[in-house]
């Protein structure tokens, strides 16, 4: 064989083996793709007063959803119900409960009626160093974020399930962060809570597909909200450094990556270029409906993880510094 003929072979499998990998995920890449219907469906999203979850909760609604917020504060759910009706036109139903009293939610969702579409939106974080957090912090934000999540979806899930097949596909979302897909200085806490989130995420999406749900898993940056503001006065100077390798978003920014992600059926939905390079980092065992992304992410596995390497190795020289400068 001449050399010639050796380099058309060769550029000959180099074509036919991204052609051959792109079939056998087509036919073992599960769970199929879906769509979720937004118009004329009923829109239900915890945390929904402020921040990421009001703004998920405008675009909704102008979308020609049935919307429904749940917060703890009557005041703010009010003062939210009203700007939504200024600026759509549109008349929101509100919800008052904690989430983590789940007889609260079972009432709110049973006086809600079915959901097609359960955002659990609701999160608190209070940044700190482990050694000098109180336990009583770390238990308020797992018991908001992690367990508050399992109350508001087993409190939904007989709303969502009701007459699924009658009413097309369902969607259950989960709001985590970029910090649980990678742990932070001063995020210990926070991180467990939001990383936990993946767990139930995952294993959900196998119990819910035969109903025809679908399960959403959004990873946003440091967002711009009222939320933010107050985090930035108290977290360590080491978390400011290491969290500034991404940028922050709009809530409304990040309401539209999450809503689109919800419609396409995808399960993890990166908000920015550095999320979705989190988001291939970390694909793992998680389910994937889209054959391109599949196909990418096994692609550009070696390169992420080289990626990983160099923020961490630029993470870990800020600490090395910040602590030499402190003795």
């Amino acid at each position: 064989m001449t050399g010639a003929n050796l380099t058309y072979l060769s550029l000959l499998l180099l074509l036919l083996f991204p052609l051959g990998l792109l079939v056998v995920l087509y036919l073992i890449t599960r769970p199929r793709p879906a769509r979720v219907p937004i118009k004329n469906r009923h829109v239900f999203i915890t945390g929904g007063s402020s921040g990421i979850g009001l703004a998920l909760a405008h675009r909704a609604a102008s979308e020609g959803a049935r919307v429904s917020i749940l917060a703890r504060s009557i005041d703010k759910l009010e003062a939210a119900k009203q700007e939504i009706l200024l600026s759509t036109g549109i008349d929101v139903a509100v919800f008052a409960a904690d989430v983590r009293d789940y007889d609260a939610l079972s009432r709110a969702v049973e006086e809600a009626g079915p959901i097609d579409v359960l955002v659990v939106n609701q999160g608190v974080f209070v940044p700190q160093e482990l050694e000098r957090q109180g336990l009583d912090e770390v238990k308020f934000m797992l018991d908001v974020n992690l367990m508050g999540a399992f109350n508001m979806v087993k409190a939904a899930l007989p709303a969502i399930k009701l007459q699924r097949r009658d009413r097309g596909p369902g969607s259950i979302a989960l709001m985590s962060s970029q910090a649980g897909q990678v742990g932070i200085y001063g995020y210990t806490a926070y991180s467990a809570s939001k990383f936990g989130l993946r767990g139930l995420a995952e294993a959900l999406q196998q119990e819910v597909i035969a109903d025809d749900i679908h399960v959403s898993l959004i990873f946003p940056p440091d967002t711009d909200t009222p939320g933010l503001v107050e985090e930035t006065k108290i977290r360590p100077q080491l978390t400011s450094i290491i969290a500034a390798s991404s940028g922050a978003m709009k809530a409304d920014e990040v309401a539209k990556r999450a809503l689109d992600g919800i419609k396409s059926g995808s399960f993890i939905i990166p908000c920015n270029f550095e999320g979705l390079l989190l988001s291939i980092a970390t694909a793992g065992f998680s389910p994937q409906r889209s054959v391109l992304m599949a196909f990418v992410e096994i692609v550009a596995a070696g390169i992420t993880r080289f990626a990983a390497l160099c923020f961490l190795w630029n993470w870990y020289g800020s600490i090395e510094k910040w602590h030499a400068k402190q003795h």
